[in-house]
């Protein structure tokens, strides 16, 4: 799995190996990797393309995947007005390509396998890829990652292999700091907006891959499962402003 020092990436550390997984954790984060319990931890720059091979290389050395979990995410730029030459081209590298040449890069040996038992790609997306929240750019590379998953499910179903993605609204990490620096409020604000009250914990995102992962979900390919706490259900601005008077 990618992006595995970050918040979701701890919590999916913790519920892949509870099932019994064996976790190949990839993170440019070394320090933060070491502290995280997975199976096999990778430092690894994933936007830098050789580096990137050679990591892919050396993990198939050992055997090929049965799922790729691609978690890997950022950004910084939340207007138009943010965005520049130098941030878009980064935001989508990071959010888009680097996951597109991962499991390009692991297609070829996951076919092999999947003939066998079944293979499983799941794309960690963001509600930003269906409605604007802010972030253009990284909400661009989001939507992108989805049209790539759906094109894996379309291609490489016959080969046994299924391709998923999990698009999360706002999940309380490490990843908001700077947010909750600039305004100590601003969860109670934006909980507001949720029809369960609160943002989305990791360990959430983390179920739901390990889900489409597994067996469970083996006649699931190609679908984006929401895991947002209702947000994409619901307009509660809106509704709160034609009955103000409903009950809270």
């Amino acid at each position: 799995m990618t992006g595995a020092a970050g918040g979701v990436g701890r919590a999916l550390i913790k519920v892949f190996s509870a099932l019994g997984a064996t976790v190949i954790a990839y993170d440019i984060d070394g320090d933060a990797l070491a502290q995280l319990g997975a199976h096999e931890a990778v430092v690894v720059d994933l936007t830098d393309k050789e580096a990137l091979r050679h990591a892919v290389n050396d993990t198939l050395a050992g055997g090929v995947p049965q799922a790729v979990i691609s978690n890997l995410g950022w950004t910084r730029a939340e207007t138009l007005a943010d965005v520049d030459d130098e941030n878009f081209a980064h935001e989508l590298h990071l959010n888009l390509t680097s996951s597109a040449l991962l499991s390009r890069a692991l297609l070829p040996a996951m076919r092999e396998r999947a003939g066998r038992n079944g293979a499983s790609f799941v794309f960690i997306s963001s509600v930003n890829a269906h409605a604007h929240f802010g972030n253009p750019a990284y909400s661009a590379a989001k939507g992108g990652l989805e049209a790539w998953m759906r094109a894996i499910a379309t291609e490489e179903g016959r080969y046994g292999i299924r391709a998923n993605a999990i698009a999360p609204a706002s999940i309380r990490t490490k990843a908001w700091d700077h947010r909750f620096e600039r305004d100590p409020g601003i969860g109670k604000a934006v909980s507001k907006l949720y029809p369960l009250g609160r943002m989305v914990e990791p360990v959430e995102v983390a179920n739901a891959a390990a889900f489409l992962a597994s067996p469970f979900a083996s006649g699931i390919t190609g679908t984006t499962l929401a895991v947002d706490c209702g947000l994409m259900a619901s307009n509660l601005g809106f509704l709160d402003a034609i009955a103000p008077e409903r009950e809270h």
